[in-house]
């Protein structure tokens, strides 16, 4: 092969990189956006409905299941996401953002509409700066990603002991750590998606998954996030 031939390859591949990259990152905001919007929908509508409301949260043990069907969702899909076609993990996604407004359409009852607003806002303008800075920052995040990730275990550790506590200056101070968390954790993972698809040549539906589980980490740091910040500036109804 000559020299000439060697190099169109290599710029052939390095253009369809720069244009494949956009792509995948484009894939992961849309799918996120559109996991927010279900569950922001899907919280609302139940919230403005006394039977479902009733349904849910007449019985303890509903909202019970429902966090369990929600972690075993997320669970099954992340170890599975290699052996499952992109439509049905794309589908699990979307059963578990709808879910997840469903357990979440308790804060509509708890918080005013005005309060909501305002810290949802609050959390998408904090969002987006760590997101970009995580995406644009040089340094390496990998090592701080890691303590926040232990950080995190702590953080549920302690949730559930401050349950048999109900120390309110207690769960305030956990409520300010997990901002801390979260806030860090949304730059960490805006790096790491650009890095893992960085990596991908091709809009393969191994490379689609990718950014599709790089949504779901997304939008999770982003719910988290906006709850903590919730219960810390929402004004109670």
């Amino acid at each position: 092969m000559e020299v000439q031939d060697l190099e169109k390859i290599i710029r052939g591949k390095e253009s369809a990189l720069s244009a494949v990259f956009p792509a995948l990152m484009r894939k992961v905001y849309v799918w996120m956006t559109m996991a927010l919007a279900i569950t922001g929908i899907c919280a609302y509508g139940v919230a403005t409905s006394p039977n479902i409301m009733q349904m849910i949260y007449g019985n303890s043990m509903t909202i019970w299941v429902l966090f369990i069907v929600e972690l075993g969702l997320v669970f099954y899909t992340t170890a599975r996401i290699q052996k499952l076609s992109l439509t049905t993990a794309t589908t699990l996604f979307i059963i578990y953002s709808a879910l997840n407004g469903v357990t979440l359409s308790g804060i509509f009852i708890v918080y005013s509409m005005t309060s909501i607003a305002k810290v949802f806002f609050i959390t998408a303008g904090t969002f987006a700066a760590m997101a970009l800075y995580g995406y644009f920052t040089k340094t390496d995040l990998s090592k701080i990603g890691n303590i926040l990730f232990m950080a995190l275990i702590g953080l549920i550790i302690a949730t559930v002991v401050n349950l048999f506590l109900k120390s309110a200056m207690f769960d305030l101070i956990l409520c300010y750590i997990g901002v801390g968390i979260f806030v860090g954790l949304t730059a960490w993972d805006s790096q790491k998606i650009k890095h893992m698809l960085a990596m991908q040549v091709d809009m393969s539906e191994s490379a689609q998954k990718i950014a599709l589980m790089g949504a779901l980490s997304l939008y999770l740091d982003f719910i988290n996030l906006f709850l903590y910040l919730l219960r810390i500036f929402g004004n109670r109804n």
